[in-house]
């Protein structure tokens, strides 16, 4: 099942009721403002906003999509089924600044999984005010907890009954939260049965509507025709369309016999056993135009005052705000107000809204209203609004839980700018005040510094061609609607392909490889070091005649890549319709390609140090193990991804006597340092190993040669003396994850041995010594914590999963041929080597024995 846009009226009723529900009573029992459920989208990788509560889905579309591998909150959520609590912005910014970059304001907000048995749809969110701590918020983390549950059983039952998966891959539908008090206004309520065609209204709605209780309004027909008899057949259409489970996304305009503006809102309750055309009807009718700000005292106002709901919608509006926004009230009552006041629709203005709806506090700025031309006017008939010049005009907003109250007057009745006390932090008040000579000014914003400000952040934990590539794709193709993708990179004055995205199958494969001097846009962006922007690919073509095209519609941008004046490459951005590029919108970009050269060129000099670094870390582990005739042993070692250090685990097979040694360990921290001392100690355990010395001295010594050395470092180490034929094993512990032994009959067993504090600490440290019988072929497995360690999870579950992951590995029908360990070593570490940013290099030694020749004990 698939979500639709707001404007698609194809909307699944079912699901959509499912979404407005959880999310109306997480709103309720968590005190928040606002909330909405991300869902997967059938594009791998990609959630998309399904439902926003509270919020006018425009004004926050930079989130409406969102990577499941970007560093934010949701994605967090998602990826790794845990919640997120951040109760205020200074934990917002401390674990998400790519998020709290974006909305700098004091607000805070809760992330929880949606999950539906194994299967995690989705995240359900809830931005509230700030906390003094996280155990404030607590009780509605748990409500939420036990919402987010309930929704994922429905989302699993709705896709069992559809046979099609729940995905999201349109537009958000852009909801009312539930009132946090009665109605400020005239509201009426209704519900129609479609079973029996009966309306039921409430005394508030026959009061609203003029008629009697009972007699009137009691079929369809009569409820549309008392509302809006001129726009009925609309009214009625919508209650047809709500009751097959397509409600109209946003209220419906309709006006009565008088010419009186009426909203109408319906929906449907959730109810699957319904079918299609039968679900009962939901509704209210509200008259906007009375009732709202103290019983319309405020149209007597010499002051412009104006409400809008938390959708943006405009609720009131006094007659001088009409006249200071150069509309009538019958043009803002009931729209968008970046619909019925065009001119406030920009960035800059988008700002201190959204401060306005996340924030508890005024805010004040300056807006521009510019020169409007005089209209044209019957004879003898006085125009709705005077002509008037470009204008600054002084807004402040001021927060309610239902209703956003705003302020507007012509600015030179301000004697300055809203002082600092006036504005929280982050507001942006004094960069927006009117020059003060009267002439026009740009006017500041924060929003086209948004993406630049993410994208750096993002980059900065970005360490890799690929990662930075990754970025890229995550960050800024989201942000400008682009669904294709390709960077080059210069070597020796030709142009490689580093990353693509989105384009059709060895489409870019000619390109690979082209000289400097091929006339290509891709090429030529690159050697005259400007950005080339194709609004159509008309336009591509008439300036590239005969150039290969990927499509027949669609827009290009081609930015350069050059980093402290040094060329890195070129990047292709690819839209799959035309699309203008506005100045603004060129400047960006052209700032976010130089942020990308400069990661690219971090990034080569990375993978050119990091192949050095390797080179020596697999130089320091052993070629070979050594081996017996009744013992089988196979090692892995997997370096981490995150970081451009080697680390310090190894491991290592040693004849002792007449045994064997079995060694594994992991000296702290990462570097060449690191990688040096684990070289020291795996040649130190080594020397103690061939003289067959007992595993507590093997480890003692060991210890106090690491504190002679001082390195500054400490390691954890784990030695086993086995011996072969009798399969007795030896145990000494120096702060290593315990081995884990799994019985010939599948049984497995984490060996909780007693053990000995870090090599490298304590110079009287002791060692004991624990024997385990070792029987024929049972698997012993030594690992280090990269193995079991996961960001935000428990190691005790980690350890827990590989004990389950080993007893299912190690099965005869994975080991059968040859008998070989090889087979369970990929097993267990094939999650780990498709971790793209694993932060801790992995070690892993296998052990088991043969069973004896065939009459021998």
């Amino acid at each position: 099942m698939t979500g639709r846009a707001e404007h698609d009226t194809r909307t699944p009723g079912r699901l959509a009721a499912l979404l407005t529900e959880t999310t109306a009573e997480a709103i309720s029992a968590a005190d928040g403002f606002a909330g909405g459920v991300y869902l997967r989208s059938s594009t791998p990788g990609l959630l998309r906003l399904a439902l926003l509560s509270g919020l006018p889905g425009p004004l926050f579309r930079a989130w409406w999509r969102l990577h499941v591998d970007s560093r934010f909150p949701v994605a967090d959520a998602y990826r790794l089924s845990v919640q997120v609590v951040l109760p205020d912005a200074t934990e917002t910014m401390r674990r998400f600044p790519q998020f709290a970059a974006g909305l700098p304001f004091p607000f805070g907000s809760v992330y929880v999984p949606v999950v539906g048995a194994s299967t995690v749809y989705g995240v359900l969110t809830l931005l509230r005010p700030s906390a003094s701590d996280a155990t404030e918020v607590l009780p509605a983390v748990d409500r939420m907890a036990q919402l987010a549950e309930d929704l994922g059983a429905a989302l699993l039952h709705l896709e069992d009954s559809e046979g099609t998966p729940v995905v999201w891959d349109d537009e958000p539908l852009c909801v009312r939260p539930p009132a946090a008090g009665p109605p400020a206004a005239p509201i009426g309520r209704f519900t129609w049965d479609p079973t029996t065609d009966v309306v039921t209204a409430d005394d508030r709605l026959h009061a609203l509507l003029g008629v009697a209780p009972g007699q009137s309004a009691d079929t369809p027909q009569a409820l549309a025709d008392a509302v809006a008899a001129a726009d009925a057949h609309q009214i009625l259409a919508a209650l047809r369309e709500t009751a097959a489970g397509r409600p109209p996304p946003l209220p419906l305009h309709v006006h009565s016999v008088d010419g009186t503006l009426r909203l109408l809102e319906l929906w449907t309750p959730h109810d699957t056993s319904a079918p299609p055309g039968t679900h009962p009807v939901r509704g209210i009718v509200l008259d906007p135009e009375s009732g709202w700000v103290g019983d319309r005292a405020a149209d007597l106002l010499p002051e412009g005052v104006f409400c809008l709901d938390r959708l943006g919608v405009v609720v009131y509006a006094n007659p001088r705000a009409a006249e200071l926004l150069g509309r009538p009230r019958a043009q803002l009552l009931g729209r968008p107000l970046s619909e019925s006041v065009p001119w406030l629709d920009r960035p800059a203005y988008e700002d201190h809204l959204r401060e306005a709806l996340l924030s508890p506090h005024p805010v004040h700025y300056h807006v521009l209203r510019p020169p409007e031309p005089p209209r044209p006017s019957q004879p003898e008939e006085k125009p709705l609004v005077e002509p008037h010049g470009g204008d600054w005009l002084a807004l402040s907003v001021y927060s309610g839980p239902d209703i956003l109250t705003c302020k507007i007057i012509p600015a030179d009745r301000v004697t300055g700018p809203p002082s600092e006390s006036a504005s929280p932090p982050g507001a942006h008040a004094p960069d927006d005040a009117p020059p003060a000579d009267g002439s026009s000014a740009a006017v500041t914003s924060m929003a086209p510094l948004y993406r630049p400000i993410v994208l750096a952040i993002a980059l900065t934990e970005a360490v890799t061609a690929h990662q930075v590539s990754a970025v890229v794709m995550q960050e800024l193709l989201p942000a400008f609607g682009g669904r294709r993708l390709a960077i080059y990179l210069l070597q020796e004055r030709h142009l490689y392909l580093a990353w693509e995205s989105g384009f059709p199958q060895g489409f870019l494969a000619p390109f690979d490889g082209v000289g400097l001097d091929t006339r290509l846009p891709g090429v030529e962006t690159l050697t005259t070091g400007r950005p080339l922007f194709f609004e159509s690919m008309q336009q591509l073509t008439a300036a590239y005649p005969g150039i290969p095209l990927d499509a027949t519609e669609g827009a290009r941008a081609f930015l350069p890549l050059i980093a402290s004046g040094r060329p890195v490459g070129s990047c292709i951005l690819g839209f799959d319709r035309p699309r203008g590029f506005s100045t603004e919108e060129r400047t960006v970009l052209t700032a976010l390609a130089g942020l990308i050269a400069h990661a690219m060129e971090k990034a080569q000099r990375y993978d050119t140090e990091a192949a050095l670094a390797r080179g020596l870390q697999h130089a320091l582990l052993p070629r070979r193990l050594s081996g017996h005739p009744q013992v089988e042993t196979v090692g892995r070692y997997l370096p981490g991804t995150q970081g451009m250090d080697v680390g310090g685990d190894w491991y290592d097979v040693v004849e002792s006597g007449d045994g064997l040694a079995l060694v594994i360990g992991d000296v702290q921290g990462h570097g060449v340092q690191a990688a040096a001392t684990m070289g020291q100690l795996r040649s130190a355990v080594r020397a103690f190993a061939l003289g067959d010395h007992p595993p507590d001295e093997v480890l003692s010594g060991t210890n106090h040669l690491l504190i002679d050395l001082d390195p500054g470092l400490f390691a954890s180490c784990c030695y086993i003396r086995l011996d072969p034929v009798t399969g007795l094993a030896r145990f000494a512990r120096a702060g290593h994850p315990p081995p884990i032994l799994r019985y010939p009959d599948g049984r497995t067993h984490i060996l909780d041995i007693p053990g000995g504090v870090v090599l490298g600490v304590d110079p009287h440290a002791q060692y004991p010594v624990t024997e385990v019988q070792l029987e024929p072929d049972a698997i012993l497995a030594l690992y280090t914590d990269g193995l079991v360690e996961r960001p935000g999870g428990d190691i005790d579950e980690g350890i827990t999963a590989l004990r389950v992951a080993l007893a299912r590995a190690g099965s005869p029908a994975v080991r059968r041929g040859g008998r070989s360990l090889t087979a369970v070593a990929d097993r267990l570490t094939a999650t780990a080597r498709h971790v793209a940013d694993r932060p801790d290099d992995i070690a892993l030694l296998l052990t088991a024995r043969r069973p004896m020749p065939h009459g021998r004990g």
